[in-house]
């Protein structure tokens, strides 16, 4: 496997992480506050249940991965197995900042606390308190990276 044998595969890995955020946001604002509502509005209650509806999400965003990653197994580790990496890794990456250090749904982590975070951390409860903000990890409008930011505190 040459260089750019190596380079295209991280490319193509990188690729589908950043997509995924994209694609999580229209899901997010079309899907999940949409026709799916019924599953998701069990996280926008107080309660905060162990296990939701809007976790089935979860395994719908899976999915895809799922077969591209065996699809490209199954062919030599073809670009479809990382584009399905991405996916994962997005997933994966998503579930961190969502259940464990926004939600805390799992007390496996005190929260480290630094700007990017309280950024992210503070639109998502705004988002909770019905002000938009559907993307998370990157799709966060600017005015939540303010030197202060009263809403997490």
């Amino acid at each position: 496997m040459t260089a750019i044998d190596i380079l295209i595969r991280i490319v193509v890995t990188l690729f589908f992480f950043g997509f995924m955020e994209i694609m999580a946001w229209a899901t997010h604002k079309y899907v999940m506050h949409g026709f799916l509502w019924v599953l998701h509005k069990d996280h926008h209650m107080p309660d905060h249940k162990k296990l939701e509806r809007n976790d089935l999400f979860a395994l719908f965003f899976a999915l895809p991965s799922i077969v591209l990653i065996a699809l490209g197994a199954a062919d030599d580790f073809n670009l479809l197995f990382f584009a399905g990496l991405g996916i994962a890794f997005y997933g994966m990456t998503y579930f961190w900042f969502h259940d464990i250090v926004v939600h805390q749904r799992l007390n496996i982590l005190n929260k480290y606390r630094n700007r990017y975070l309280d950024s992210i951390i503070s639109a998502h409860l705004d988002h909770h308190r019905g002000r938009g903000n559907y993307g998370f990890l990157f799709m966060v409008p600017p005015r939540y990276f303010a030197d202060r930011n009263p809403a997490v505190k």
